[in-house]
């Protein structure tokens, strides 16, 4: 029997826990639980993705803000009626719902800032340079950027669909599924030349020591 204490826990990568993504501002201001249903597949999807995706970002950018991690299907299904910028639960594209699927179905996502270039996209940077940075280094799944802080979904599946949408001019699609950039590579890596090293952040090594996430 999971306490809410030891999930919280629960270390999903070599920088993030659970308690990380547990965080709800509807469920605080609405009095509403927000724990998995299923920890033990909440825990393995919240680790593919941390190790795939927020650790990389970590270690490139520095520290990366979550704004909406991990939602329970009671909590999502609120807000959704609510109208509380949650999609609905069989949305295809609802990433943070991690406790559910099986298989090629599972899914894990957040919804993040990454505080380094949100004060450049404050001062009138293109969103697509960081777009495009994320599609050349990241094996993500899905990404959706809106215009707040340059926050953006960004999701894990284990067959990564490769799909980015954006709510930030100019909306719609601009890599779809399946698709190739129209950008060539040179292009592309030209919008991000000035970015940080990717993983090129040092930290301190400890002798002997684990990732702590046996």
């Amino acid at each position: 029997m999971w306490s809410l204490e030891t999930l919280g826990r629960v270390r999903l990568s070599r920088h993030f826990f659970l308690r990380d993504f547990l965080y709800s501002e509807i469920g605080n201001f609405h009095a509403r639980q927000n724990i998995p249903d299923n920890p033990d597949l909440a825990i393995a999807c919240g680790r593919a993705f941390c190790q795939a995706l927020m650790d990389p970002l970590e270690e490139t950018f520095g520290r990366v803000a979550v704004r909406s991690g991990y939602r329970s299907a009671a909590l999502n299904r609120f807000g959704n009626e609510n109208r509380l910028n949650c999609a609905r639960n069989d949305h295809p594209l609802e990433c943070h719902i991690w406790d559910r699927g099986e298989g090629e179905a599972r899914i894990a996502g957040a919804s993040v800032v990454i505080p380094w270039f949100a004060d450049q996209y404050a001062k009138g940077r293109d969103w697509r340079d960081l777009a495009w940075w994320l599609h050349d280094h990241l094996a993500y799944s899905e990404i959706w950027f809106f215009p707040k802080l340059c926050a953006f979904n960004l999701a894990w599946r284990p067959r990564p669909l490769r799909r980015i949408d954006s709510y930030i001019a100019p909306r719609g699609t601009l890599l779809a599924e399946g698709a190739e950039p129209d950008e060539a590579p040179e292009i592309r890596a030209a919008r991000y030349a000035d970015f940080p090293p990717f993983r090129g952040i040092a930290y301190p090594v400890v002798p002997g020591a684990g990732t702590g996430q046996e």
